[in-house]
């Protein structure tokens, strides 16, 4: 419980720090005489720097366990926070979010690596389905308490004291994290030979692309649109717009949750994610026809892409039926460099988009961009419909050749013993 906890604590950080532009940019953009297409630039610059800290992550894992991995990260990331406290222009602010990206690249990262260690993987979906949910509470206070903080204290404050927690984070998990026992046979493969292991595996090619979509698409609507598209189509002021995130973000936290029963119930990790993400297509194409119409109804939607949209955990569950052990810390690397990637370019292509249609009205412009969110969803989850539920008996994993011949695995993988100390309690 306590590596639950302290791993819990570190999430919902990151959770806030990629959500949190969206309700100071009424304030940041005009200090730092940022346009709204200058916003959803250093929103891509989080995500980005996010995917590319999954590299070292996956690698991190594997060899010296989330402990020390989690805890120096963090540390960076409460350097960019202080460094964006402390921007005075455009260049300055992109460099602090992408560095606060970077350190959180193993907020998440860490707990599943660990649950994916000591527990069975029939846990694995609960589990991760349960941190999602409670670190979503990141969301929850990036929304309306946020937007009081700001208007009481200041942007810049609020980043100072990020920055405070962020670092007081860093050290719970160098001192309650223990990490698993290490494994008899660690991975000997370059970290980019590990990757490409995972990446060769056919079963998850139909996987990448609502992996690549489906998380893109919602927290580019959370953390970068809805403030925007709440006061600029419905005419909410900013504790209305406050109001209206935290209902989406509520159904953020509450989906999540929800996602881990579900599936235990559905017994099936693809059948789950897969009516999660075509109800969350439907809803954004619906946002996009017809919430102009009523702010009521706008905000119905986005509770309901919320709720639905965050099928994140099961989707890393049903991949991560496929990873061998050896590799599990870059399977779940890999897939999240997947999902932060998707992110990063549904924030660029918001940005194109806002910049080729500046001449539409705001009802226009953002009716299309959400409908555009929801077909690209909808085509990923049709070619998702085509993938595997599980490895077949006999599936060969292919490995580096100086390590050897290829080993057939089960249908799901079996999962090392947690071993003494507060890493088993998690």
């Amino acid at each position: 419980m306590t590596s639950f906890l302290v791993l819990l604590l570190t999430y919902t950080i990151s959770q806030f720090d990629r959500g949190f532009l969206a309700m100071v940019a009424p304030d940041l953009g005009p200090d730092l005489g940022l346009q709204p297409s200058d916003l959803a630039l250093l929103s891509a610059g989080w995500f980005l720097a996010f995917a590319v800290g999954q590299v070292p992550t996956g690698l991190l894992l594997d060899r010296i366990g989330p402990r020390r991995t989690v805890s120096g990260f963090l540390v960076a990331a409460a350097l960019g926070t202080a460094c964006l406290g402390l921007a005075q222009g455009f260049a300055g602010a992109a460099a602090a979010m992408a560095l606060i990206g970077l350190g959180c690249a193993p907020a998440l990262m860490g707990g599943l690596y660990l649950f994916g260690r000591v527990y069975p993987p029939e846990r694995f979906a609960m589990l991760s389905s349960l941190m999602i949910g409670f670190g979503t509470a990141g969301d929850l206070l990036g929304s309306t308490p946020l937007a009081l903080a700001s208007h009481a204290f200041g942007w810049r404050a609020i980043l100072f004291g990020l920055c405070a927690v962020t670092l007081l984070a860093a050290g719970l998990v160098l001192w309650l994290i223990v990490d698993p026992p290490r494994l008899a046979d660690p991975p000997r493969t370059s970290v980019w030979r590990g990757f490409a292991e995972v990446a060769r595996m056919r079963a998850l090619w139909p996987v990448f692309p609502v992996v690549f979509v489906s998380y893109a698409v919602v927290i580019a609507t959370r953390s970068l649109w809805v403030g925007s598209y709440l006061g600029s189509v419905h005419g909410l002021g900013a504790l209305q717009r406050g109001n209206g995130t935290l209902a989406m973000s509520a159904a953020m936290a509450m989906g999540a949750i929800g996602y881990g029963p579900l599936e235990r119930l559905v017994r099936d990790p693809k059948r789950t994610a897969l009516g999660g993400c075509l109800v969350t297509g439907l809803a954004l194409s619906g946002l996009g026809l017809f919430g102009g119409g009523s702010t009521a109804l706008a905000v119905a939607l986005l509770a309901l892409i919320g709720a639905a949209g965050l099928s994140y955990g099961i989707l890393m569950a049903h991949a991560r039926r496929f990873f061998p052990a050896p590799l599990l810390g870059r399977g779940v690397a890999l897939m999240n460099i997947v999902f932060m990637g998707g992110a990063a370019a549904a924030q660029g292509f918001s940005a194109l988009f806002v910049l080729g249609t500046g001449g539409l009205a705001p009802d226009a412009l953002y009716g299309r961009l959400f409908l555009a969110y929801g077909l690209a969803l909808l085509a990923a989850t049709g070619v998702y419909a085509f993938a595997p539920r599980e490895p077949v008996f006999g599936q060969i994993v292919p490995v580096d050749p100086g390590r050897g011949s290829p080993e057939p695995i089960p249908p799901r993988p079996a999962s090392e013993p947690a071993g003494p100390g507060r890493a088993g309690r998690a």
